[in-house]
């Protein structure tokens, strides 16, 4: 995608949100988005675009760092409840309760017994969220090997994304396998009919940027709402099914 196409779109996806979260605002609507994927697949950027004009006040990111020890003690979903959006608020989740099925078990972070008891209770807690009325949507951000391989060596080498690399971001190529295998059982087993995943194709940054608001905006209601703006490549964005891996929108 070229840069002034990129910014035309970007800017007219962008009035769309705001027109969004003033229905939100009106309304007292709780909106709850998850953003996972692989080390570099670009969840920093894409919550970046869509929060840059949204109103601070009524639009939070939530970056949870290591557990404390009090958190271990506790039920595991405990540690992200405060975090859920209010009435009135729109809540982006860099990272969640998903990294127990993903950089916890292939990092040997959780016990087994903790990892099955994640994944029995998910879908309740899931279920609940949705039941209590909060607007509740997943998106995994998947690149390639290859890509992610250059994006680590470049984010070395710039001293303004130096920042980014963790030790565990290190070992990202190192357990390219492990973390497959762990994906592919989480969209297994947590892509529910009323939370299903949503699987973004991030290998070119702008594209996944552009279609995941597109396909968000897509799935509200709100006055005004510009529908033709909103129509996204199934090739850059699928709900998870079977098909995604045949298609190759899921890299191996």
């Amino acid at each position: 995608m070229k840069k002034k196409e990129y910014k035309k779109e970007l800017y007219n996806l962008q009035v769309e949100l705001v027109k969004f979260q003033k229905e939100v605002i009106k309304k007292g609507l709780k909106v709850c988005i998850v953003f996972e994927g692989r080390d570099t697949a670009g969840k920093d950027g894409t919550i970046k675009r869509f929060v840059e004009h949204l109103s601070p006040r009524e639009a939070r990111v939530v970056a949870l760092g290591k557990p404390s020890d009090a958190d271990k003690k506790s039920w595991y979903f405990q540690r992200y409840v405060p975090y859920l959006p209010k009435a009135g608020e729109i809540v982006f989740f860099n990272r969640s309760w998903y990294n127990r099925a993903g950089v916890e078990k292939v990092m040997g972070f959780c016990t087994k017994k903790e990892y099955q008891s994640f994944m029995q209770e998910v879908e309740s807690f899931e279920h609940l969220l949705v039941h209590s009325g909060i607007i509740f949507i997943k998106y995994y951000l998947d690149i390639s090997k290859d890509e992610q391989k250059r994006r680590l060596e470049a984010r070395k080498k710039d001293p303004l994304k130096q920042w980014k690399i963790s030790p565990i971001d290190m070992q990202a190529q190192k357990y390219w396998n492990a973390y497959s295998k762990a994906r592919n059982k989480m969209f297994d087993k947590t892509s529910f009919d009323f939370a299903p995943w949503q699987v973004v194709h991030s290998d070119e940054k702008k594209e996944a940027r552009i279609n995941c608001i597109k396909h968000f905006l897509s799935q509200m209601d709100y006055p005004d709402k510009k529908e033709d703006l909103l129509v996204y490549k199934p090739e850059v964005i699928c709900k998870f099914s079977e098909n995604c891996y045949k298609q190759g929108l899921i890299f191996p």
